[in-house]
């Protein structure tokens, strides 16, 4: 899956790299192994990350 086109969809990350106990990075909600493989995936496939980012995100903030 690589791309030759540059990608719409830019990184999420925040420069707050930490992962939690589920690998999960505290600043920007992808899993580890969403941060390795996110500049070989699709504009699609990000979005569902940046779409699953924010529920993760969500559900934190709701934790609290």
């Amino acid at each position: 899956m690589n791309n030759e086109t540059p990608s719409n969809i830019e990184s999420p990350c925040i420069r707050q790299c930490c992962l939690d106990e589920n690998d999960v990075c505290v600043g920007c909600f992808r899993t580890l192994d969403e941060i390795l493989k996110w500049n070989s995936l699709s504009d699609n496939e990000k979005q569902v990350i940046m779409n699953t980012c924010n529920e993760r995100k969500q559900q934190k903030k709701e934790s609290r």
